[in-house]
């Protein structure tokens, strides 16, 4: 897992460290509601200088696992398997 994406994820989600895994659900596991998802992917885009499509936001609200791959995908990182 990209400490990035995990470091991220704490401090918008206000969640902890050991939570943050690759099959954790934004909604059902770190229990995000819509605003913080929208803040998310805003910060998202800040940390890792893209901009991400509105179709593609829809994929990737599901779990932390989505946006390592999204990411991977982009060429933003070079391994999902961390």
């Amino acid at each position: 897992m990209d400490p990035r994406i995990v470091a991220l994820t704490v401090e918008q989600l206000g969640v902890d460290e050991m939570e943050v895994v690759f099959t954790a659900s934004f909604v059902e596991d770190l229990n995000a509601d819509s605003l913080d998802l929208v803040e998310y992917m805003l910060a998202l885009e800040e940390t890792f200088h893209i901009k991400i499509p509105d179709e593609d936001i829809s994929v990737l609200m599901r779990s932390i696992g989505d946006i390592q791959n999204y990411l991977v995908e982009k060429g933003v990182l070079q391994d999902a398997k961390n």
